[in-house]
């Protein structure tokens, strides 16, 4: 079960992350208005992609490929993601084409009250930065306010990271990371 939007996040860039991609962007918009309070999300990659059957499977919660949870019979992330969307006033879409990836978008209206909570924005980029797979992960992060404009507004790739901390494999380098994502989330 996914108690917060940033397990459904992780979820659905792990996949994207575990599809033969070389590229996963994420990017993450909060929108603040007198109208709406909605976070959006997208994840794009150019892994495997899937075929329309593949896909329409892949919406279904009693359906696994049995290949990367070989234990399983049921496979959730895309069917809670969907619930999710669904039952909080928001909506979800699906784009995949094989051999030139997937990309995954969900929007949540925040006001609603089966909305799950969206926070610790650092914690939920220094997970995914570290999944195994990728040679290049982007992530972009938005927030506008009531006026329109985006009081918060960055950008952050992988390649980077790893050429100003070496890795992400010791505590010292995941501390810096933490502080520094923390620190964009200050600005």
């Amino acid at each position: 079960m996914h108690f917060t939007l940033n397990d459904l996040i992780v979820d659905i860039t792990q996949n994207g992350a575990e599809s033969g991609a070389e590229l996963v962007e994420l990017f993450i918009a909060e929108t603040y208005s007198p109208e709406k309070a909605e976070i959006r999300f997208t994840v794009r990659d150019n892994g495997k992609g899937m075929d329309k059957e593949t896909l329409q499977r892949a919406t279904d919660p009693f359906v696994t490929d049995g290949v990367k949870h070989p234990h399983r019979k049921v496979g959730l992330g895309l069917p809670f993601l969907i619930q999710t969307a669904e039952q909080s006033g928001g909506g979800w879409n699906i784009d995949s084409m094989p051999g030139k990836g997937t990309t995954v978008t969900a929007w949540f209206d925040l006001r609603n009250i089966d909305t799950p909570p969206f926070e610790d924005i650092p914690g939920l980029f220094r997970t995914v930065l570290m999944f195994e797979g990728p040679r290049e992960m982007l992530l972009r992060r938005i927030r506008k306010g009531a006026n329109g404009s985006p009081d918060l507004d960055y950008e952050i790739r992988k390649t980077d990271i790893l050429g100003a901390l070496g890795s992400l494999d010791d505590a010292e380098s995941l501390i810096l990371l933490k502080d520094y994502l923390q620190s964009l989330e200050d600005e």
